[in-house]
């Protein structure tokens, strides 16, 4: 198994955040995956979207799996929210799975200074009916995955980073 730091969690809960503050801490690098699909493709996600669907979307997240399995160590790794259903997720590194309620997260991201531009980034989270269903659906697999859960709400990205680092020893 390598030895990068995988989180995992739904969308808005703050992977992108934490990811680079463990990397600070700990001296690692950090890569997001949805960055990594952007750049193989030259599209946005949003595009990827609503241009090839979801089904093609999930493909270059395997072959963006694919590739860090076999190119990419020591390193944080801040995933997609849908990122955990790749097939050699667990051969990645070690899994961090970054919990918080669909309601902590829309709460969180409202009071960011750039609200609007993170809502529009995650347009399932306009409907919270739909979020919460989606939420309740991966919950489990997650869980069942993650060889570490960190509850976030009320943490800032330092203290999430000072959690995971002290249960990996970093």
């Amino acid at each position: 198994m390598s030895d990068n730091i995988i989180l995992i969690g739904f969308m808005g809960v703050g992977k992108g955040r934490t990811a680079r503050a463990l990397a600070e801490q700990t001296g690692r690098f950090t890569v997001d995956t949805d960055d990594l699909i952007e750049s193989m493709v030259n599209m946005k996600i949003r595009d990827i979207f609503a241009a090839q669907g979801e089904a093609e979307f999930r493909r270059l997240e395997q072959k963006a799996a694919d590739w860090l399995e076999y190119h990419v160590s020591g390193t944080v790794v801040s995933t997609g929210g849908g990122f955990f259903n790749v097939g050699n997720l667990n051969r990645l590194g070690k899994v961090v799975y970054l919990h918080a309620t669909v309601e902590g997260i829309y709460h969180s991201i409202c009071n960011h200074p750039n609200a609007k531009k993170k809502i529009k980034k995650r347009p399932l989270l306009a409907d919270l009916k739909q979020a919460e269903k989606l939420f309740r659906e991966r919950l489990p697999q997650y869980r069942k995955l993650a060889d570490i859960e960190i509850a976030v709400t009320g943490k800032t990205s330092l203290e999430r980073a000072e959690e995971i680092a002290g249960y990996l020893g970093d």
